[in-house]
């Protein structure tokens, strides 16, 4: 069974994140037998990219969600480092603009969805309507209820239109969170990731995991799944997040276009 199998929310199943050890490594041994691995990942992910683009059929949206610390920006930063920008977008959302309120919850997130032959990348995403949005109670349960399924039919547009999607939930242990808020706080280079809001979520841990698992087991399907990545091991989240993105773009037998010419006609003088 490859990491992708181990680490898939299966459709129509109910998660429980106590059953997900954090601190586990399924499918690897240790970080430096993982090293030349990722490495061989990085190197494919630049050749499938091109590909890809090349294509110009399909374009891949990569989902990132995680309790905060969790290592979203250090996921973007050492999996998709090797990637050529001009066709890669990272997209942040935090809390919506009065103008986003003032269209529908999806509206924002419509906008930054990546053309064909791209890559999109979500720091956070639409699944904060359902997470934060219901934690904080900041919409009624009767609103938040109902986007679950608002969820599972806009991405299945996307996806019957060209766009894999591809949706990582990154899973760290409280004690986890805890140990790198401490290192943060400690280190002036890098206090600067903390805010006040970040203490006051960190109560809300047990309502987040709950929200969480229902997002992951109602709204990951056959054709934009979910994966629950281990990630108190940071070489491990890594190994696995650029394992699964090569393996779900290689299953996708993508091929070059051929040429509107005879390249055996052609001399260049």
């Amino acid at each position: 069974m490859n990491i992708a199998d181990r680490l898939r929310v299966e459709p129509g199943t109910r998660l429980r994140l106590a059953d997900v050890d954090p601190d586990a490594t399924p499918g690897a041994r240790n970080k430096e037998k993982s090293e030349p691995a990722l490495a061989r990942n990085l190197e494919k992910l630049f050749d499938l990219q091109y590909l890809m683009y090349a294509e110009n059929r399909r374009s891949l949206l990569i989902v990132l969600q995680a309790m905060d610390a969790a290592g979203k920006d250090g996921v973007i930063r050492h999996v998709m480092t090797g990637l050529n920008p001009q066709g890669c977008t990272v997209t942040p959302f935090k809390a919506p603009s009065q103008e986003e309120l003032d269209h529908h919850f999806l509206w924002r997130i419509e906008r930054a969805v990546p053309a064909r032959g791209d890559i999109g990348i979500f720091n956070r995403s639409h699944y904060e309507d359902v997470l934060v949005v219901r934690v904080r109670s900041l919409v009624p349960e009767s609103v938040w209820s109902k986007r679950y399924e608002q969820i599972n039919a806009f991405e299945k547009l996307l996806t019957d239109n060209g766009t894999v999607i591809v949706k990582f939930f990154l899973h760290i242990s409280k004690d986890e969170q805890k140990r790198r808020f401490e290192e943060r706080l400690a280190d002036p280079h890098k206090r600067w990731k903390l805010a006040l809001g970040d203490f006051e979520e960190r109560k809300r841990w047990d309502a987040y995991m709950r929200a969480y698992e229902v997002a992951l087991s109602r709204c990951s399907v056959a054709a934009a799944p979910w994966y629950v990545i281990p990630s108190n091991r940071k070489w491990y989240r890594n190994l696995a997040v650029a394992q699964i993105i090569v393996e779900t773009l290689e299953g996708l037998r993508m091929k070059f276009p051929k040429p509107t010419f005879d390249p055996s006609k052609i001399r260049i003088d």
